[in-house]
This record gives structure tokens, C-alpha cells and sequence, in this order.
């Protein structure tokens, strides 16, 4: 059987253990070091946890990615496209016979850890920092299995072969397992040193508690909104949660070991996602460095010079406010959207700093060899094969790298990838703060207005929110609109807005019978080759209608609310165990 296979492998290679080195991240574990000669020190549990930071975390090193900044369009959102039908927003995913979600190696990984540490005989405090990685790792993982297929078995041990107890057990509730994760998390929090003390690249307090803030979050709205549906729990405890996720995030927010970078800075917002090197930021919490010299690199910039094949949606634009702090429906500053100009004048600064824009200042690239000039955006690039094409004239600018030398040539990128930035702590918490209905004027000053005045956008004013009638909510307060709405700005293309309209049970408002629009194609009728923009359909206002003449995208997205939202699990999963079912609603 696949998972008994799966055990007698894992038996082989668990003390397989990543270098020691400083770029542990990206090195290859070590795979021939015996048992008999391991948990003795303090080092040997470094060496083990470094395995799980080489293999647990992304690295977004192949062809055809722009890291996080393609994941809107690649996972499915309404934030973003690619220049293909996304096929879960379209309701067409079956049953798999396998899964690679369904994955739970790296857990045993983890457990037999967490079994074995007790032997070295060190001090506590010189061995807790570890232990504190290792639950912070597996609730991490969990959190993923979690978000994928809801109710799961909880396994706390190493499985071996006999132990058909655990190998063979029932699914608990989902709010069960968010427990026991976030216990996890609590211990990881306890154990883990402070910013100021840790050794850098390695989790450490505040990133815990960033990611616990994220957890509950995610926990306590999807039981609050999924109530009464197919996906909510029974005896749920919303409140609980977010009341969670509030103090996790205050926790961050109030130990004063982070802050928001570039304020003021002309530019600033976009250009803390282009850099090499996030060693001395503020805001970035938690990262990834890659290494040229190492060949630990990542193609990112061969696709984010041009549309990449993905594009922004006009939703996601339209949603931007103008500078007076108005919604484009009300603002007498709004200029209309007839070119990427007036999209983008007057509008929060975040806007045309994630997009591009023929303003004389995106630069495409820059530092060329000779002295060149700077290579400036004029037009999408609608001239490019299909990797490289605007999915719908909106391009994205936000985490592009304008240097030549990310950009000559494959495997040279060396931009760092964000895992956790104190951006979206700020928004964790003026979220779970709205939700519980107990969100200040202070807590907005201390959060939200915060990122506002760090592009010179107008704050938020809690006495005087312009109802907008274009609301993704109406049937939820203006507070929580406005707050939702701060959520989708600053994290835009960062890969949370999947995440965002699942935990709010969002869908059937955000996707299902929607079709995704981009910008007014005339703009670029008499600049840019008719053949070049033939494969652009319109709507009848004009604007780009990428998938308007697919049969199965004729009604919009057929997203199944009462299916959707979960994955469903895999039939030789069943097979071999049918103490998992009932299967997931809907399949």
C-alpha cells in the first residue's frame, strides 16, 4: 500500500539532515548520518530542523513562476488571471486516485523529532529553540491540510509500521485540529527566542505569533461565515478564534521588534518586494535568499519584464480608492479608466505601484550593460507568446526586479521571497478587531492608517466611511467592508486573496456566474497590431473579456459553493483507510 511504501522509505532517510551553513534554506539535506550517532547535542537537533526549513518551504525556483506575485492567478482568485480558464474556480476538479496535497511525510518528519529530542543531553534552555521550530513547522504543515481538506487526523507520534491505531484513524472536526495547532503554536511561542536574540533566517518568537495571528484568523472567520452551510462546525466558537488572533497579532504589534519600511519613500511600497537582500529590513519578517554563486536561483524576471501570462483584474483595480479616500463611484477625482493614465491618477499610490503604468517611471530594466538608457513600460505586452502575454492589459509590477542582471538570462534571479512581512500582522488584527466588533478609531491609527501613510494615502476614518455601492459585502457592515477592502490593496498579489474569500465563505458573491474583465481595449487600437489584440475578446463596454468565447466560462466561473470550497480526498486514501469518511461535502 502507497502510505505502508511511503513509512518503509521514510524509515530510511528520517535522519536525513540540511547543512549547517548560512544559506540552510536552499542546501540540499545530508542523508549519512546514523542514528547511533545522532541526538547528542544541541547542534545535531540545528542540523534536523534545518531539514525543515530546505523542504517545507517554497522556493519557487522553476520555469514559468514570478514567485509569490503569480500565486492571485495561479491558485484562482478574482485578484488576478492567467491567460487559461482556472479550472477550480470553474468547478471542473475530480477525485484524484492520489494527492500531492495529501502528503504527511513532512509531519513524520517533525514527529519523529519531537520523539527523539529528549535523548540529547543538553540543557533546556539551550535545546527549546528547536523544539519551538519543530511544532511551529508542524503547525505549518497541518495548517495547509487544514485549509485543503478541513476534518483530518491528528497525528502527535511517528508512525512506524504496526502502529495501525494512528495509521488507520478517524478524521476530527477541523476546529479540533485548529486547536491543536494552535496549542502547537502557543508551546513554539513559548519556546522560541525573541527577534533581538535569534539567529537570523530561523523562526523565532514574533514570526510565531504572526503566523498563529494568521491561523486563528483564518479559523475563526471560516466558522463564523461558513455557519449553517455544508462546510461549518458543529458547536463552533467563531469568537474564540479571532479573539486569538487579536491578541497574537497585538502581541507583534505592541513588542515593537518590527515596523513598516520605506514611509515616505517615493516608490517605497514597491520597492520593498524587489530586493536581493531582506537582512536589514523592518517589515520583512520571515524570507528567503537565494544565491547566485551557490546556483540557489529563481527564473522570476524572464516573465516579470512583460505580462508574465497572467494579468490583474479590473475588480481588484476598481477597488482601490482615490486619494480623498473615496471610492471611484463617488470621488469627483476619479478620471475614468479610458487609458492606464487616468486608471492610476488620483488613486491610492499602492495602485500604480503594483501595476504598470506608461508613466516614464516603471522601469522594465535598468543598469544595462554600456550605459544603456533605461528600458521604460510603454505598452502591455500583448506581442509576447503566451508565458510572457498581459491576460488582460493590467501587467503586474509589484515584485519585479528592474536590474539587467536578473534578467539576461534562465537561473539568475536572485530576488528574495517573502514568507511573512508585519504588513499583514497589522491587517490580522484591525480584521479580527472588526469582526468581533470592537475595532477603535485608536486600532485603525495603530494598523491600517499606518500602511496608508506610508504611500501618503488619506487615513481611515471610522466616523465618516462613504457608503460605496459597490461593495463586495453589502450585507456587512461598513467596517468590515472598508477593513476587507485594506486587505485586498496592500496584499494584492502576495497569494492571501484565495485564502480570503474561502474563510469568508466569499465565492458565490466574488466568483461563481462572474467572468473577469480586464482594461478598455480601444486604448491601444491605433498603437498596438490588430493581430496582436484579435485574441482579446471585449464585453460590450469595451473591456477585455479574455475568456468571453470559452463555451464552459459562457454563464461566468461555475464554482460550486456546496462543493468547492475543500478538496476532495483521494480514493486510494479510502481505500486504505475508510475510517476518513465520510468524503468531503459535495464530492
Amino acid at each position: 500500500m502507497r502510505m505502508i511504501n511511503k513509512l518503509m522509505i521514510l524509515a530510511l532517510v528520517l535522519v536525513g539532515m540540511a547543512s549547517c551553513t548560512k544559506d540552510f534554506l536552499d542546501r540540499a539535506p545530508e542523508t549519512n548520518i546514523s542514528e547511533a550517532e545522532f541526538w547528542k547535542s544541541s547542534n545535531d537537533m540545528k542540523l534536523y530542523c534545518n531539514n525543515f526549513y530546505n523542504n517545507f518551504l517554497p522556493s519557487y525556483r522553476g520555469f514559468g513562476t514570478i514567485g509569490i506575485y503569480g500565486l492571485d492567478a495561479d491558485q484562482g482568485s478574482d485578484n488576478m488571471i492567467t491567460m487559461g480558464v482556472n479550472s477550480m474556480l470553474n468547478g471542473e476538479r475530480t477525485i484524484p486516485s492520489t494527492s500531492d496535497t495529501w502528503a504527511w511525510g513532512g509531519i513524520r518528519n517533525v514527529n519523529y523529532f519531537l520523539a527523539n529530542y529528549p535523548k540529547v543531553k543538553d540543557s533546556w534552555d539551550n535545546i527549546k529553540g528547536y523544539v519551538g521550530e519543530a511544532l511551529f513547522f508542524r503547525a505549518f504543515l497541518y495548517f495547509d491540510l487544514m485549509k485543503n481538506y478541513g476534518a483530518l487526523p491528528w497525528v502527535g507520534k511517528p508512525l512506524n509500521l504496526s502502529d495501525t491505531l494512528i495509521l488507520f484513524s478517524s478524521r476530527l472536526p477541523r476546529n479540533v485540529i485548529a486547536d491543536s495547532i494552535l496549542q502547537d503554536l502557543d508551546k513554539a511561542i513559548a519556546y522560541l527566542p525573541e527577534k533581538s536574540v535569534a539567529q537570523a533566517s530561523r523562526i523565532n518568537k514574533q514570526i510565531a505569533q504572526a503566523f498563529q495571528s494568521r491561523v486563528a484568523l483564518y479559523e475563526g472567520t471560516w466558522e463564523k461565515y461558513q455557519a449553517g452551510t455544508s462546510f461549518g462546525v458543529a458547536g463552533s466558537d467563531p469568537n474564540k478564534y479571532l479573539q486569538k488572533a487579536a491578541a497574537a497579532a497585538d502581541a507583534v504589534i505592541s513588542g515593537n521588534k518590527y515596523a513598516l519600511d520605506n514611509v515616505g519613500v517615493d516608490f517605497g511600497y514597491w520597492k520593498m518586494f524587489n530586493q536581493t537582500d531582506q537582512g536589514g529590513s523592518n517589515e520583512v519578517m520571515f524570507w528567503r535568499k537565494y544565491d547566485l554563486t551557490l546556483g540557489i536561483v529563481h527564473n522570476w524576471h524572464r516573465y516579470t519584464t512583460s505580462g508574465a501570462g497572467r494579468g490583474l483584474t479590473k475588480t481588484l483595480v476598481d477597488y482601490y480608492l482615490c486619494t480623498d479616500g473615496q471610492p471611484i463611484s463617488k470621488s469627483p477625482l476619479y478620471k475614468g479608466d479610458d487609458s492606464l493614465l487616468n486608471v492610476v491618477q488620483n488613486r491610492d499610490p499602492r495602485l500604480m505601484q503594483t501595476m504598470y503604468v506608461p508613466d516614464g517611471k516603471h522601469i522594465i530594466t535598468s543598469n544595462q550593460p554600456g550605459g544603456a538608457p533605461n528600458k521604460l513600460f510603454t505598452l502591455p505586452s500583448f506581442e509576447q507568446p503566451n508565458e510572457g502575454k498581459p491576460a488582460t492589459g493590467y501587467q503586474v509590477y509589484k515584485g519585479h526586479n528592474p536590474d539587467y542582471f536578473q534578467q539576461y538570462a534562465g537561473e539568475v534571479g536572485t530576488t528574495a521571497l517573502i514568507f511573512f512581512r508585519y504588513a499583514e500582522v497589522l491587517l490580522n488584527y484591525a480584521e479580527a478587531k472588526a469582526e468581533l466588533g470592537t475595532l477603535t478609531q485608536d486600532d485603525v491609527n495603530r494598523t491600517i492608517n499606518k500602511l496608508r501613510q506610508r504611500v501618503g494615502m488619506t487615513p481611515m476614518d471610522l466616523s465618516n466611511l462613504t457608503t460605496d455601492p459597490n461593495w463586495e459585502f453589502p450585507a456587512l457592515s461598513p467596517v468590515i467592508n472598508e477593513v476587507r477592502r485594506e486587505r485586498r490593496v496592500e496584499l494584492a498579489c502576495e497569494g492571501f486573496r484565495r485564502d480570503d474569500i474561502f474563510r469568508w465563505a466569499g465565492a458565490g458573491a466574488l466568483i461563481t456566474g462572474k467572468r473577469p474583465k480586464g482594461a478598455k481595449k480601444a486604448q491601444w487600437a491605433t498603437v498596438v497590431p490588430a493581430d496582436q489584440l484579435s485574441s482579446y475578446p471585449v464585453d460590450g463596454q469595451g473591456y477585455i473579456d479574455l475568456f468571453k468565447n470559452i463555451a464552459s466560462m459562457a454563464a461566468g466561473y461555475k464554482f460550486n459553493v456546496q462543493r468547492d470550497y475543500l478538496l476532495p480526498l483521494p480514493t486510494n486514501e479510502l481505500t486504505l483507510n475508510p475510517k476518513l469518511l465520510p468524503q468531503n461535502p459535495g464530492w
